[in-house]
């Protein structure tokens, strides 16, 4: 039940043609490939996140206090 032939793939694309139209479906699969890109490209780089907020403050009340 969870198999999915070569009839439902064609008539799958049949639907999106329809729905979306010829001409918006390069930009629809540049925009899904730039997804993919960027989403490869965060899982690969380690955690470049700015440090949360009570960090921060933590961070910023210590250097007001002498930097203990």
């Amino acid at each position: 039940m969870g198999n999915i032939g070569a009839w439902e793939l064609v008539i799958i694309v049949i639907l999106v043609i329809v729905i979306f139209g010829g001409k918006k479906l390069p930009e629809l699969g540049r925009g899904l490939g730039r997804g993919l890109a960027n989403f490869r490209q965060a899982v690969k780089e380690p955690d470049t996140a700015e440090p949360r907020a009570e960090e921060t403050k933590d961070t910023q009340e210590s250097r007001a206090e002498g930097g203990r």
